[in-house]
Formats: structure tokens, C-alpha cells, sequence
């Protein structure tokens, strides 16, 4: 019976808890504990329509941090708070 070797990547509580933890490891010393995958890219349509939306500075800053945070982009969080806020009046 093989023996199976506990793995050095821990249990993440969440992805924030993830993300610090791949901040601060390079994945290379974790080679030995990873797979080969396949990955395949499915480009999405395009969008039909645009939205210019100028905000202040502040404004701007805080959306960038958060975005970081959740590890998105400054387009897709405020899609899809956009979209949030939009259910409330629909």
C-alpha cells in the first residue's frame, strides 16, 4: 500500500487566506505537489454595449483596493455591483 505524503500546501479558510499565502510562496517549491492540467481558454462574447462612467479619485482608489482584494478587475467588480444594486429596483 503506497503511503500518502501529507501535503506542505495547507487548508485555506477562504481566498484571501489564499491569496496571501501564494504572495509570499513561489509555486515552483510546490512542483513535487502538482498535476498537469489541461486549460482550455473559451474567449466570451463580446459586449453588446459600453459604459463610460467618470468618478473621483477616491472614489477610484477604493474600487481598485477592493478589486485587488477579491482578486478581480476594477470592470468586473463594479459589473457585477452594478447588476446587485440593479435587482433591488427591477
Amino acid at each position: 500500500m503506497k503511503r500518502r505524503i501529507k501535503s506542505r500546501i495547507p487548508d485555506f479558510k477562504n481566498l484571501e487566506e489564499e491569496a496571501r499565502f501564494w504572495e509570499t510562496h513561489p509555486v515552483t517549491d510546490f512542483v513535487d505537489e502538482t498535476e498537469d492540467v489541461d486549460i482550455v481558454f473559451e474567449l466570451d462574447k463580446p459586449k453588446k454595449e459600453s459604459l463610460v462612467l467618470r468618478v473621483n479619485k477616491d472614489i477610484k482608489r477604493k474600487l481598485e483596493k477592493v478589486a485587488k482584494k477579491k482578486g478581480v478587475s476594477v470592470s468586473a467588480l463594479s459589473r457585477v455591483w452594478l447588476s446587485e444594486k440593479l435587482q433591488n429596483f427591477v
